[in-house]
């Protein structure tokens, strides 16, 4: 008799509102026999919330080759593994693709689970053309850092990335070197309390930041485009 090969699900889970979980998202998590975390103490909190009882084994941008192909060994042998991060959509800014393609090698059949994004998000409330755009994930810390950002100046379409409370002001002090005319469409806790989206030139997006207490916390996704008129669809 043959084992049947597991199968590794990519589960979305809420980027802030724990309501935006969807009802398949919790059926797989409860189905699984093993699940995968950015952060399991974030996603203990969440399973908790949801009376969700699973082994949880940590998988992240440090977690080493050796331990990733044992997972999808694991899965290979007949285990259903579910891939979570602390938020949002697996594969998006975070180490998911490489499991995704050690699993794509040994032949275990990878299940999307869509939820919730930021990046997703954004768009829905950008109020411009984003029939087309570019999405570059987080900048660099250090080492291409001004590379990135010219990159994201020189893009005759919206660009889109994600940006850390550590770095939102210095990013946004580079860009403004860079293009002050560019346009920003910026999101902070979306979803979550304190949920706003702002909307002005660069100069404008960083003076509100640097002149309002507490609005360099949490996590940002902006878009960064030329002022343009509303083309015809």
């Amino acid at each position: 008799m043959t084992e049947k090969t597991g199968i590794l699900y990519m589960v979305a889970t809420p980027i802030g509102n724990l309501g935006d979980i969807t009802l398949r998202a919790l059926e797989t998590l409860k189905a699984v026999d093993t699940i995968l975390s950015e952060d399991t103490r974030v996603t203990g909190n969440l399973l908790r919330h949801f009376e969700i009882k699973k082994p949880l084994i940590s998988f992240h941008e440090h977690t080493d080759s050796d331990k990733a192909q044992k997972l999808i060994d694991r899965i290979v042998a007949g285990e259903n593994m579910a891939l979570v991060t602390d938020a949002g959509t697996p594969g998006i800014s975070d180490p998911g693709n490489v499991l995704v393609e050690l699993a794509v090698l040994a032949g275990v059949s990878v299940i999307p689970l869509p939820g919730a994004n930021a990046l997703g998000a954004i768009v829905s409330v950008a109020g411009i053309d984003m029939r087309e755009f570019i999405f570059l994930g987080f900048p660099p810390h250090k080492k291409g850092r001004e590379t990135f950002f010219k990159k994201v100046v020189a893009s005759e379409y919206p660009v889109i990335y994600y940006e850390s409370p550590h770095r939102v002001i210095k990013n946004l002090e580079l860009l403004a070197e860079l293009a002050p005319h560019r346009k920003l469409v910026l999101g902070r806790e979306l979803t979550k309390i304190f949920e706003e989206v702002v909307r002005g030139s660069v100069g404008e997006v960083k003076t509100y930041l640097e002149n309002k207490a507490g609005k360099t916390k949490g996590e940002f996704v902006i878009i960064v485009y030329n002022k343009e008129e509303r083309k015809e669809v």
